[in-house]
């Protein structure tokens, strides 16, 4: 039986967040849904997630829906363009999709974000569901309704704020993932903890073990909480005028370590370099001492992920920077600690401080 989670923003409707194993409980939950009796309906994934489950997924969808097709993308985040969304575009209009049919994003943050722009421009607009089947999609890019492709390789440049009507989480669907993109989900969830709860974070630290051990009761509890601490935030800002940028913890200078390596490193793997550059920050900043600024870094290693890369061109990031969202009148807001569970919004962070921490990132050679 699925667990269930209501997310609700100010003047906007809400929506549910389902936990559950398998896909049956979908149909079940979209038969109570009158509006989508005998409307049609598009999955949207990639190379990689429709082999494991669209079949599946389309069979369960067809118990509500009165036909469901399926448009495949290549996978990975050099295909989320707005060349792709266009296709789909070109795809819908010859299968005659109208407004009240339906999107299904099935696969990770690229088809959840695309799926999501492309619902939001549409016809001017569709319903669409979101079934995120990665770590990194559950716990953060399915969760507060951002949307958006690429361009020009600078991430999520274009986009919109457009809420999906349910999110539906498989997490049998984790147990597919490689060592590699599981753990790059999980600097997500080390972010939440270490921006908005201080007890979640000891908790990660103390359950290690299950959770490189993908137990199933372990791996609820972490989505489950890490979604809690991302509702808390993006019910109150929903579209990141303020609280919802403490999100971006790790962010600024992931992103551009992110374009600079030309995506070889994975988004979490440039989330996890991001915090720890973040955290020297606040060190440095005197915000944080320096003994919890090596404590953060050092938990990242246990969850495979990185805290040092070889041959950083802090010049180079530092100017990707200046083409980061989160740009204030030429200014980089910058997200910073206090303490473990507390994060805070500082618009002081200087081009030279920048160049120091990726400078700390750069691996070096003992002796």
């Amino acid at each position: 039986m699925a667990e269930r989670m209501t997310i609700c923003y100010q003047k906007k409707p809400c929506y549910e967040i389902l936990f559950t194993t398998g896909f049956s409980e979908l149909g079940e939950e979209l038969l109570s849904w009158e509006k989508y009796r005998g409307r049609k309906v598009c999955i949207v994934t990639d190379s990689h997630v429709e082999p494991l489950y669209a079949k599946e997924v389309k069979d369960t969808l067809l118990s509500v829906f009165s036909s469901c097709e399926i448009f495949v993308i290549p996978a990975g985040e050099e295909n989320k363009t707005l060349g792709n969304v266009e296709t789909l575009y070109a795809f819908l209009i010859e299968k005659h999709f109208d407004r009240g049919d339906v999107l299904v994003a099935l696969g990770g943050g690229v088809i959840g974000d695309m799926t999501g722009f492309a619902a939001a421009t549409y016809l001017r607009g569709v319903d669409y569901i979101q079934i995120p089947t990665t770590l990194l999609s559950q716990v953060d890019s399915s969760i507060g309704g951002k949307t958006g492709v690429d361009f020009d390789a600078y991430k999520n440049m274009v986009g919109a704020f457009y809420m999906p009507k349910l999110v539906y989480m498989n997490l049998d669907t984790l147990n597919t993932l490689d060592s590699r993109q599981f753990f790059n989900g999980f600097a997500e969830v080390m972010k939440h903890g270490l921006i908005r709860d201080s007890k979640f974070y000891e908790w990660l630290v103390a359950n290690l073990y299950e959770i490189c051990d993908r137990d199933p009761a372990t791996l609820l509890a972490m989505v489950q909480q890490s979604c809690k601490i991302k509702r808390s935030v993006v019910e109150k800002d929903p579209t990141e005028q303020g609280e919802r940028a403490l999100l971006n913890f790790g962010h600024t200078i992931g992103h551009a370590i992110e374009k600079a390596s030309g995506f070889s490193l994975l988004h979490g793997e440039c989330v996890a370099l991001g915090c720890v550059a973040a955290a020297y920050l606040s060190y440095r900043k005197e915000r944080i001492p320096m003994e919890e600024y090596y404590e953060i870094r050092d938990m990242f290693v246990p969850f495979q992920l990185p805290i040092s890369a070889d041959n950083l061109d802090a010049d180079r990031i530092v100017e990707l920077t200046k083409s980061d969202k989160k740009m204030r009148a030429g200014q980089i807001r910058f997200v910073l600690l206090d303490k473990i569970g507390r994060a805070v919004l500082d618009d002081t962070v200087t081009e030279a401080e920048m160049r120091e921490a990726i400078e700390e990132l750069n691996f070096k050679e003992e002796g």
